[in-house]
């Protein structure tokens, strides 16, 4: 996982801390600084070793500012031949307004959207600030779910 800021960075590690994952699957990457920067970082960084580990998939959290094209920039940026590994996800504002709309800290957020995906439940996951990312979120689960889900 590859995330924009520290607010995300603890989701992610929230999301790994969940029982029924298989954590040692999964690594956090330090953050970018910025959505452009997770872009930059993935296209420069990642991109090449994905290719040389075909079975590598990466997800790129990002913060879509309310900016509902981002998505669709983002993912203008992934190289064609990776496209099928890599998943773009974030809260469509910022992760400081889900977690004063839900009262949980980030890393309980990212055990709530682990345990959605391993119960395969949509409670956080349906929440107005994540329900755009079901197109990705349900590409991501068929993907990996095998993998990482005991």
């Amino acid at each position: 996982m590859l995330p924009e800021d520290d607010a995300n960075r603890q989701i992610a590690n929230g999301f790994i801390l969940d029982l029924n994952l298989n954590s040692s699957a999964i690594r956090v990457i330090p953050v970018a600084r910025g959505w452009k920067n997770v872009v930059k970082k993935f296209t420069n960084d990642y991109a090449s070793t994905m290719r040389q580990h075909p079975h590598r998939m990466i997800a790129l959290l990002i913060d879509f500012d309310e900016y509902e094209d981002r998505l669709i920039y983002v993912k203008d940026q992934i190289p064609d031949d990776l496209k099928n590994r890599v998943f773009v996800l974030g809260v469509l504002s910022e992760p400081e307004r889900l977690k004063r709309d839900i009262n949980k800290d980030f890393e309980k957020i990212g055990e709530a959207l682990a345990k959605d995906c391993s119960d395969n439940t949509n409670e956080l996951w349906g929440h107005h600030l994540l329900k755009h990312n079901k197109t990705e979120l349900d590409r991501m689960i068929s993907s990996v779910k095998p993998f990482l889900f005991n």
